[in-house]
């Protein structure tokens, strides 16, 4: 049997959708771009891994696709990433997508007791590809319901297309870089010459 992690805290699923980034020039880097890439981030997270076929690797994409769709979902009313503006998986879809993988775990919840109080977890005994898409789409799930998720926004700023959690209400930019650019372009938008 394997424990799954509690998510609420986001690290899993914001890796997840964190595999597309700004790629420095303009554009967008996309770790799942290739088999080899979905092999190389899913062997730095699940032991015992072993590759995925390019079917299993489209599956991952998807499941992704269906991940950041869901993060478009919970930033609304505020605006989405570039990526989601321009293509984004319909609700209904991202949700059969992101249940379908958890169905697939057949989950038996844990019940633990100890001197730090009563916690609750969940097993399954669940391998392969099942493991991973499940253990990725709960921990999705479990972090856009959880507490973080009303502070969830997505950046902003010139060429990026990350989502982050605000340490603030004022927060704009996913990080300082975002930010100088962003002020950078307002700036220069300001103080261009009028052509006429």
């Amino acid at each position: 049997m394997f424990e799954l992690a509690e998510g609420s805290g986001g690290e899993t699923a914001m890796a997840l959708v964190s595999t597309i980034a700004h790629d420095g020039n303009g554009g967008v880097a996309d770790a799942f771009a290739d088999d080899a890439g979905v092999n190389s981030w899913c062997a730095a997270r699940f032991s015992d891994f072993t590759p995925r076929s390019s079917a299993q690797a489209e599956r991952l994409r998807a499941l992704r696709f269906a991940a950041r769709s869901a993060f478009a979902a919970t930033v609304s009313p505020h605006p989405p990433s570039r990526v989601e503006r321009q293509q984004r998986m319909s609700d209904a879809e991202a949700a059969s997508v992101l249940q379908a993988a958890i169905t697939a775990l057949r989950l038996q919840p844990t019940v633990a007791i100890d001197d730090s109080g009563v916690r609750r977890g969940f097993q399954t005994a669940a391998q392969d590809q099942k493991l991973i898409e499940g253990v990725l789409a709960l921990a999705v799930v479990e972090f856009l319901t959880g507490p973080l998720a009303a502070r969830l926004r997505s950046c902003q700023a010139p060429r990026c297309v990350r989502y982050f959690v605000q340490d603030h209400g004022r927060q704009q930019w996913c990080k300082t870089s975002c930010g100088n650019r962003a002020r950078a372009a307002r700036f220069a938008s300001q103080h261009r010459p009028d052509p006429t």
